[in-house]
């Protein structure tokens, strides 16, 4: 018995091989990266479970030193999550340097701080915080305001 294969080719490609289609990504379709700094790991934990079931890439870093890296690693994060009080740079001096650079600088950011910590929004807010979260937050909203400021449609 003979088993033979016949290959289709397109008329319009020029040598022979067939031609595929090939559409660019759909931006409303890709995940938006998001950089979560919070040196509590259960929360960072909780917050990058809750981004991950929507539109949404997470790395999460423990303190302000690894979230400056994590800049520089990832080109592509679309909002980064600084936690206020971290170890080695502060969530607003991470937001300083972000701020400073013009690769970060409109790139959307959220302060969490823990109750008690309010006394530092008009800081935040100043250096060009987007929305300011006080500890215990609700794990949707924070999902709700993600989404609004990386322009996603719910």
């Amino acid at each position: 018995m003979n088993c033979a294969a016949t290959a289709r080719t397109s008329p319009h490609s020029s040598n022979g091989t067939a031609l595929t289609a090939s559409l660019p990504p759909d931006p409303a379709t890709l995940a938006r990266h998001v950089l979560v700094a919070d040196d509590e790991p259960h929360i960072g934990r909780i917050i990058q479970t809750k981004l991950e079931l929507g539109p949404f890439r997470v790395t999460l870093v423990y303190d302000g030193a690894e979230a400056l890296r994590a800049l520089q690693q990832y080109p592509d994060v679309a909002l980064v999550l600084l936690d206020l009080m971290m170890p080695n740079r502060s969530g607003l001096e991470v937001l300083a340097e972000m701020r400073g650079d013009p690769r970060w600088k409109n790139t959307p950011c959220i302060i969490m701080t823990a109750a008690g910590q309010d006394q530092r929004y008009d800081e935040a807010m100043q250096l060009g915080a987007n929305a300011f979260i006080t500890k215990p937050f609700s794990p949707k909203r924070l999902y709700a305001r993600v989404l609004e400021l990386t322009g996603v449609e719910a």
